[in-house]
């Protein structure tokens, strides 16, 4: 092997020079292509792994956010124990649903943003900032979605400003909004949703909110075959994390082992019996 006598040992210009406080901006000014949505794409029908179904819902002192485990493809199930939850930061988190892929290059992509942002300006973003950024990253995947290729996040954390957990949604467009009380999306959405509607209480315990989005992830999955719902033979359970003043924590595999065949076990004993019963 020979050595690189040719190099320097010196930075590119472009890593000293002042600029934006956005990594995004960064690389757009810098290496554009390295964005996913300025990427050029085969012509024709791109198949590749979707994730699904991802729920949240608030509590008096936090937020969670819970997501199935499945992927697919067209018909096929691409893989059972996908993750699907990433923190952003210490007090905030993304659920990813879309083509998956894409969704974790760019939380990849958010969460260097964050740090880029804390690093240069000492300081970080509020939550509603956060949410405004990954709007923006959102907007620049648009060319690929209008080609079948979305991503359509779920983002939540807790507001140190407002002290109290937030939850916000968005479309393909990055078009932003601040969801009440408890939101979903994915494939499975209508079902958890219906099932929180039902369920939800603004006054919930931290373990009464982990059980209500496990309970909502069941239901999704009873009725969406893109959904996965616990599964007790190959020991895969939904990731549930807990976002509060405390920052980010997520659920040991025996807690949401725990949680999901509580449910399960209940739902053997009282088929068609009062889901209020549940919590």
């Amino acid at each position: 092997m020979e050595a690189n006598t040719r190099s320097t040992g010196r930075l590119p210009a472009a890593f000293l020079t002042p600029g934006s406080s956005s990594f995004m901006d960064f690389l757009s000014d810098h290496s554009p292509q390295m964005l996913p949505g300025n990427r050029k794409l085969p012509e024709g029908v791109v198949e590749a792994p979707h994730g699904t179904t991802i729920v949240a819902a608030t509590f008096p002192g936090g937020v969670v956010l819970a997501v199935d485990r499945r992927a697919t493809m067209g018909n096929m199930i691409a893989q059972r124990d996908i993750e699907k939850v990433f923190p952003a930061d210490e007090f905030s988190a993304v659920g990813i649903a879309g083509t998956a892929g894409l969704a974790v290059e760019m939380v990849k992509l958010f969460q260097l943003e964050l740090e880029h942002f804390e690093k240069v300006e000492g300081a970080t973003l509020s939550l509603e900032g956060k949410a405004n950024r990954l709007s923006t990253m959102i907007r620049g995947n648009l060319g690929m979605a209008m080609q079948g290729l979305a991503v359509v996040p779920l983002f939540a954390g807790w507001d140190e400003g407002k002290e109290k957990g937030r939850i916000f949604s968005y479309d393909v467009t990055g078009g932003r909004s601040e969801e009440h009380g408890f939101a979903a999306t994915g494939s499975g959405s209508i079902f958890a949703r219906g099932s929180m509607k039902k369920l939800f209480r603004p006054d919930l315990t931290e373990e009464q909110a982990t059980t209500l989005v496990v309970q909502a992830l069941y239901d999704a999955a009873d009725d969406d075959s893109a959904t996965g719902g616990p599964d007790l033979y190959r020991h895969i359970y939904p990731i549930v994390t807990v976002i509060t003043d405390e920052g980010f924590r997520r659920l040991t595999d025996e807690e949401s082992q725990e949680l999901a065949r509580s449910i399960t076990d209940r739902r053997l004993e009282q088929p068609d019996g009062p889901r209020a019963a549940l919590l």
